[in-house]
């Protein structure tokens, strides 16, 4: 059974005020693109929700990790008491260093706070597939991690990276998804980002 987050997704449905908070790195923030995931999600809404109420509040900071999330998780986010949090780090907390115990603990502790502030929906959010080398098998052990403690804690994962691994095998081409560094998003990427998202939403 798919985990969703059923509370924001009442509110949507009865046009009840509702806020959501997105908290992450590059590509929460929509880095380098003219329309970023987040963007994209709130058309989704509006049109799957025509009477919803809503608001996101976007996070992103490039090249944040997830210690540093849960450094600022408070002030930037938990402070506008959201109803619903996107949790989405991985790809830095890889290239930075930190172990994948390291980032499991800091995703555990955002996951923590935001639970001692109130009743929000988490969901957890993993990043783009990178290719097929060997940085793209690392960084999904992160996102292993990810899908581990949604199934711990009990709440729903937007497995983006899954998602552009089943467009890519349709036939969509890897490049046309990735900026030049083949890990930023295009807007072609980061339509299926929010794709994959708006998926828990339905």
């Amino acid at each position: 059974m798919t985990l969703k987050p059923v509370k924001t997704i009442a509110k949507l449905q009865s046009g009840a005020p509702a806020t959501i908070a997105a908290i992450g790195d590059s590509l929460t923030c929509g880095w380098m693109a003219r329309k970023g995931y987040i963007d994209f999600l709130e058309e989704m809404l509006r049109e799957k929700y025509p009477d919803s109420r809503f608001s996101i509040i976007a996070s992103g900071v490039p090249g944040d990790t997830a210690d540093f999330g849960l450094y600022r998780i408070e002030t930037d986010v938990l402070h506008q008491a959201p109803d619903c949090v996107f949790v989405q780090y991985a790809i830095n907390d890889a290239g930075y260093g930190f172990t994948v115990a390291q980032f499991r603990n800091n995703i555990q502790g955002i996951i923590d706070k935001i639970r001692r502030a109130g009743d929000a929906d988490i969901v957890l959010v993993t990043s783009g597939h990178i290719g097929d080398h060997g940085e793209n098998h690392f960084a999904e052990e992160y996102y292993e991690q990810l899908e581990s403690l949604g199934a711990t804690n009990g709440l729903p994962v937007a497995r983006v990276h899954a998602y552009w691994k089943e467009k890519i095998a349709a036939g969509v081409d890897f490049r046309s998804l990735v900026q030049y560094d083949q890990v930023h998003p295009t807007v072609a990427g980061y339509r299926l980002m929010a794709e994959a998202i708006i998926k828990l939403f339905t």
